[in-house]
């Protein structure tokens, strides 16, 4: 029974099987879909396997399509909810199994460079990350070993309870305890490490409460929300719920998070906008959500990700039938019942986002920031001992010698 309820509460936060099958595929110009193609495009991901897919094919069609649309790479959760070290180490290894079948496609990044070589030879750049520090086992020593793997992010606490703190569904309904002394600990092992500490899914009072403990004993180290919805948005929505959805964050966070250098970036997984759950969500309203955050925090300091479902299909039933396990006083449930099943899977909707977002009047260089650059940013800083200042002014002409390159490599091909 443990293991079903992992397998949803992992679904719930991310994706089911059938490479989003329910995904809309918006119709988008021909310079946007160029524009998509040319940028660096860091994407947010969750596919664990067993409750994202069962099948290796699956898996590599779903990158290949995310490829032949010019997405880069993915910020790529494969843990999540109390899972331990052996469970990383399983889902770790069937993800690249399924990507060994076609090694020439893929590139752990382990620096920004590996993100640019993949952005020039059209490969699929990981960047690993967990929702859950209960991985640890309780041995920070363990951190090294990650780092090693590639991991780049970390969630201290995916919606419940965890020794660390508590997660959004628990202090939904009034359980945050806070930061404890252990969560203080993984901070300082992933502050360590130079992985970065990732606030989605976390409570507001620990997830606070971790802000004020990184801004006294590591100011200057980013910290980052890596797919949530901006509260802010929505609650005034003429059919906003009286307390919203629990996934969302209050303005307060997403700022804190953009004065520490570090970004926020929304996800398009429909379920969660409240009051509104559209058959599919549109450009506009992807374009909505990073427009609200660009208003809040500045361009510089925010990204994408649609936190993929591939398909709702098992959750909507699964979630029905026990309902009781997602206590959020049938939020998800209603949302599902309004029509919430597309995606915006990033291959099928960013182009359309382009255009959308370009008729607001952003730029070129706008975009190349939201889509891929600060992200990219984040990392050099924390990675690479890069300034935020450096890395902004070589990016616009980096970025154009290498899709320069790619470009060569593509004419050499054909």
């Amino acid at each position: 029974m443990k293991k079903t309820i992992i397998a949803l509460s992992l679904a719930l936060s991310s994706t089911f099987s059938y490479a989003s099958i329910e995904s809309k595929t918006w119709p988008a110009s021909v310079k946007a879909e160029q524009f998509v193609q040319d940028a660096i495009v860091i994407g947010m991901l969750a596919s664990p396997y067993g409750a994202g897919w069962t099948d290796e094919q699956q898996l590599l069609d779903y990158f290949a399509a995310a490829r032949k649309a010019g997405i880069t790479g993915h910020d790529y959760t494969i843990t999540a909810a109390d899972h331990n070290f052996d469970d990383f180490l399983l889902h770790h290894n069937k993800h690249r199994s399924a990507m060994a079948k076609e090694k020439h496609n893929y590139l752990v990044a382990y620096s920004n460079r590996d993100i640019e070589l993949a952005h020039v030879e059209g490969k699929t750049a990981v960047l690993w990350n967990s929702q859950t520090a209960t991985i640890l086992e309780e041995d920070i020593t363990r951190m090294s070993i990650l780092k090693d793997m590639g991991l780049r992010s970390m969630i201290l606490a995916y919606n419940d309870i965890f020794r660390t703190g508590s997660g959004q569904l628990a202090a939904y309904n009034g359980q945050d305890i806070g930061l404890t002394p252990w969560g203080k600990t993984v901070i300082d092992g992933l502050v360590k490490y130079d992985i970065l500490l990732d606030l989605s899914h976390t409570g507001s009072k620990t997830a606070n409460d971790a802000m004020d403990y990184m801004e006294k004993n590591y100011p200057g180290v980013p910290f980052i929300y890596s797919h949530s919805v901006p509260a802010g948005l929505y609650k005034t929505a003429s059919n906003a719920t009286p307390k919203g959805c629990y996934r969302a964050i209050p303005d307060n966070e997403a700022i804190r998070a953009a004065k520490s250098g570090g970004y926020v970036a929304p996800t398009f997984t429909e379920w969660m906008m409240d009051g509104i759950w559209p058959e599919d969500i549109t450009p506009a309203q992807a374009a909505d959500m990073i427009d609200y955050y660009v208003k809040l925090v500045g361009v510089d300091h925010v990204g994408i990700a649609t936190d993929d479902m591939f398909s709702t299909a098992g959750v909507v039933d699964f979630a029905t039938k026990n309902a009781d396990m997602y206590n959020d006083g049938g939020y998800m449930i209603k949302a599902f019942d309004k029509g919430a099943t597309g995606n915006g899977e990033l291959a099928k909707i960013l182009a359309a986002i382009t255009d959308e977002l370009w008729k607001r009047g952003y730029s070129n260089e706008d975009l190349a920031k939201i889509y891929g650059g600060n992200k990219m940013r984040v990392y050099a800083q924390v990675s690479e001992g890069i300034s935020p200042e450096q890395f902004n002014k070589e990016f616009p002409a980096r970025l154009k010698a290498l899709t320069q390159q790619r470009h060569e490599l593509l004419s050499q091909a054909k």
